[in-house]
């Protein structure tokens, strides 16, 4: 069972134990509706897709040629000269039967008339089709296979079959499949509205000129990506001074306005980090200490008499990514009633030494590519500071080192996260 992050008090934690507990802050997951096809993307679904036709709908033609009936028994046909019955293009529905020993014409996608099982392709063909063909004579009739170039109804999705469950983050692909169900509309979560905001009087927006001891504000533009990526909205609150007050009105704003807060920064216990002293007036702080780097600190909680979740991630920008990775989006899940699940792992050959310390999960930026044997190989991206934001972009995988391992060395099989994964 797993417990709350209110019964952890400040013990440190494992990446897993973090990620387990901070699911418990979710008290009420998020409504749904429902909106156009059109505006689906990348939204989850609230309800399962069921299928309420065949699709295709009837069994229809592959390629382009003539549709007969052959003798399931056996392979080819004794009759080469065919009589053309008429013809059947896409979009057209004949209901007469083809009468036995004669073929009809037929397009691409045509449903088969009744009476023929299988379709010549034009290429078969001693002669191409026109509208004066009374005959088609087959090449060949011993390659015939019963059946052949024809997509049966329900071959993709049967009536009544579940196309897409619930949860399904949908892409292009899924837009399409349920485009050829017919629906116009989807069932859908709502959008998590997540509230963002850095603090630090040295925080200088973008645009700006840089004082001398200022540092640009990255967090907040990381964050927006990593929030869009993940279908989240975003309430963009800006920069906060290092001023109880002003962080004070901004968290309790946040929890009326937001279904998550999250801030980078200013949840350690140095002298002028106010946002952990803001959280436990305001609302209810949880655990702030997890064995991982980069990552430390971090603060969790409760906002206001609502509940609002906060996470407060550390100020770095590296370390703001991977907890974002670790940890924010398994709340997201949550909050969308998915049970909120791992990363995806692969595995990987090391090529490079990897540091690490035992009782700590590392997470190193990484470059992994497949060989010629179609076996993964991963290097580091280099120096490793959680505020090398260069190594982010580098990468395209984390290499994730448990609590258990106290490095690798080149040769060694180790865990890696893909950071192209969309969940």
């Amino acid at each position: 069972m797993t417990l709350s992050c209110f019964d952890l008090g400040e013990q440190m934690l494992s990446v897993d134990e973090a990620r387990e507990a901070l699911a418990t802050l979710i008290e009420r997951p998020l409504g749904s509706e429902q909106i156009p096809l059109a505006q689906a993307y990348g939204r989850r679904l609230a309800k399962a897709v069921q299928a309420p036709i065949n699709v295709p709908q009837n069994t229809n033609a592959a390629m382009d040629g003539v549709a007969l009936a052959l003798a399931r028994e056996g392979v080819g046909a004794k009759q080469t000269n065919w009589p053309l019955a008429g013809e059947v293009l896409a979009g057209q529905y004949r209901s007469e039967l083809v009468p036995a020993g004669h073929c009809v014409r037929i397009t691409t996608g045509a449903p088969l008339p009744p009476g023929t099982d299988t379709v010549v392709i034009s290429e078969q063909l001693r002669e191409p089709i026109d509208e004066q063909t009374e005959h088609v004579i087959i090449e060949s009739p011993e390659r015939l296979k019963h059946g052949q170039h024809v997509r049966q109804a329900g071959e993709d999705i049967a009536l009544g079959d579940i196309a897409l469950p619930a949860g399904t983050r949908l892409d292009a692909a899924c837009l399409g499949l349920i485009a050829s169900l017919g629906y116009a509309d989807v069932a859908v979560y709502q959008r998590p509205k997540v509230a963002i905001f850095s603090t630090g009087n040295e925080v200088t927006p973008p645009g700006e000129a840089l004082p001398h001891a200022g540092i640009y504000d990255t967090n907040r533009f990381s964050l927006m990506g990593l929030l869009a990526e993940q279908g989240a909205e975003v309430l963009d609150l800006g920069i906060l001074p290092d001023d109880p007050a002003a962080i004070m009105h901004a968290l309790a704003d946040a929890a009326e306005h937001s279904d998550l807060v999250i801030t980078s920064g200013g949840v350690s216990v140095g002298h002028a980090d106010f946002t952990r002293q803001a959280l436990e007036q305001l609302g209810q702080l949880a655990f702030w200490r997890v064995a991982l780097r980069p990552g430390r600190p971090m603060a969790c909680g409760w906002l206001g008499q609502s509940h609002t979740p906060f996470l407060g991630l550390p100020g770095n920008p590296v370390a703001v990514m991977v907890t974002f990775s670790q940890f924010v989006v398994p709340i997201l899940q949550r909050l969308q009633e998915q049970a909120p699940s791992p990363p995806l792992r692969l595995t990987a050959i090391a090529e490079t030494p990897l540091k690490s310390r035992l009782q700590r999960t590392d997470f190193l930026r990484g470059v992994y590519h497949c060989d010629a044997h179609g076996v993964l190989h991963v290097r580091t991206t280099g120096a490793q500071g959680s505020g090398i934001l260069t190594s982010m972009v580098a990468a395209n995988c984390l290499i994730e080192l448990g609590d258990d391992l106290a490095g690798a060395r080149p040769g060694d099989t180790v865990t890696i996260q893909p950071l192209t994964e969309w969940q």
